[in-house]
Formats: structure tokens, sequence, C-alpha cells
């Protein structure tokens, strides 16, 4: 019995510890590919809240974290992004973008064939094991940003593919902002998980 107590605290404390924050994106522990996706609630483009474990179990999923609308980088990754997403959906995936933003304010920037998606209350980036604590300037600009849920966390950037159980079968992850996915290698991944 302390055997199986030992061991079931041993799994959560695991569990747990992707879910914190660290102090900067070098120090993110992120979940690894096998590793399922701890389930949590985000809102749709709609307004309505989803819960993660419905919204992957539709089909196999290409999931992109990035920062928000107001990154440059962000927005040349979303735009890169469409010279591939008729490839990504004919071969079954579907596309989800999510950010700490606030729904208008992404929903109004991009119009595609993937589904945009608020983090604002950044669980679902802390359960990835990506979050870390933005520099103070950045306060002002994130609560704005995500309707006042959020004014102290970003992702680190980062693209998964993900299975109906919400298994992570592909991942990049990169603490520098700056540094993103190609689209080809992320459609020859999704191409060679099929």
């Amino acid at each position: 019995m302390k055997y199986l107590l030992s061991l079931t605290l041993i799994i959560l404390a695991f569990q747990f510890s992707n879910a914190q924050i660290a102090n900067l994106a070098e120090e993110i522990s992120p979940l690894l590919i096998g590793e399922k996706i701890p389930n949590t609630s985000v809102v749709s483009s709609k307004g309505e809240e989803l819960k993660t474990d419905k919204l992957f179990n539709q089909q196999n999923t290409v999931l992109i974290v990035y920062r928000g609308g107001w990154c440059p980088y962000c927005n040349r990754q979303l735009e890169g992004l469409r010279t591939i997403e008729d490839d990504l959906i004919n071969l079954g995936y579907q596309i989800v973008a999510v950010s700490p933003d606030a729904i208008p304010e992404v929903a109004n920037k991009y119009s595609s064939k993937y589904q945009l998606i608020s983090d604002g209350s950044t669980k679902l980036i802390q359960n990835l094991g990506i979050a870390f604590k933005a520099p103070t300037k950045y306060g002002d600009m994130l609560s704005k940003a995500s309707k006042g849920q959020n004014n102290s966390v970003l992702p680190a950037p980062s693209v998964y593919i993900i299975n109906k159980k919400s298994e992570i079968l592909f991942e990049y992850i990169s603490p520098d902002y700056k540094n993103r996915i190609d689209e080809k290698l992320l459609l020859a991944a999704a191409k060679a998980l099929k």
C-alpha cells in the first residue's frame, strides 16, 4: 500500500511540475513526445468555453501556440501557415492556433481555415509546460490583449502534432521567440505521422 501511495504521489508531482511558470523562457519544462496534454478549458472564436480533450478528440491536430497578435514573429508564422494549411487539412488534420489574447483581438486579425483559440487564463500554456514570466514591460500590453486576464505570462512559441487522445506525436519548441519552425518541415512531419 505504501508503495502504491508513493508511486501515486510521484506521478502527481511530475504531472504538476509541468504546470509551473518558469522565470525565463530558457527554463521551461515542456511536455515530451508521447505525453498526454492535460484537459483544460479554452475559449473558442465564438466566445464559447471548450474543453481541450473534446477539441483534440475530433481529429488529429496541428496546434500552434503563439505569443499574441501583437508579435510580428507570430504574425509571420501564422501567415506562413496559410501556405500549407490546405495540405494539412487534406492530410486529415485540424489546425488550432492558441494565444493568451482575447478572441476579438485574435479573430479580427486573421481569417483562415484554422481555429483561433484564446487561453487568457494561460492554463493550457502552463499545462504544456511552456509558460514563463513575461518581462514587466509587457504587463500593460498583455493585460490589454487578454482583456485583463493575463499580465504576466507568455508562452514559448511552439508547434505540436497531437493525436485524438491528446498525446503529443511531434513538437517544436523554441525559447527564442524569433525562431519558428519552417512550414515545409512542419508539413513533412505531418506527412510522416500519417
